[in-house]
């Protein structure tokens, strides 16, 4: 057995494929449009990764979609929390969880998929403003 994607419904391509690569840096590895179906599907993974993908799957006829938190989240181990939640800030992205602790933090999509990113090897040390930074909404 092998893991090959998860995939999240998205209502909004343009903004999902802006915070999901230009803000959060995955990369797009192959996309998938089907005009008889009207979807399209968008493979992406985060840099040199291209063994965890995720699947964008886009219907392009409207649908409102649950906010099922049996979903769970992703996961990304990242170089430098602090610079990304930084960048994910500067991008307009509400931090929900910020890294108060050097190693763990979350973020939501626009479809309000959470994304939890999480320092790669040991936490980084414990600063400001990320320290004292209250949890917004929920993750």
């Amino acid at each position: 057995m092998k893991y090959l994607h998860t995939m999240v419904r998205v209502t909004d391509l343009d903004s999902s494929l802006e915070f999901y690569c230009k803000q959060l840096g995955l990369e797009e590895l192959r996309r998938y449009d089907n005009e008889q179906g009207r979807f399209s599907l968008v493979f992406l993974a985060a840099p040199g990764d291209a063994e965890a993908q995720v699947e964008l799957t886009y219907n392009w006829d409207p649908e409102e979609y649950g906010e099922g938190r049996n979903f769970g989240h992703l996961a990304y181990a990242v170089d430098d929390i602090y610079a990304l939640c930084q960048h994910l800030q500067d991008c307009g992205v509400t931090i929900n969880r910020p890294p108060r602790d050097g190693r763990m933090a979350f973020v939501r999509s626009p479809d309000n998929i959470s994304i939890e990113l999480l320092q790669k090897g040991e936490p980084l040390p414990v600063k400001e403003p990320w320290a004292s930074m209250e949890n917004t909404g929920s993750w």
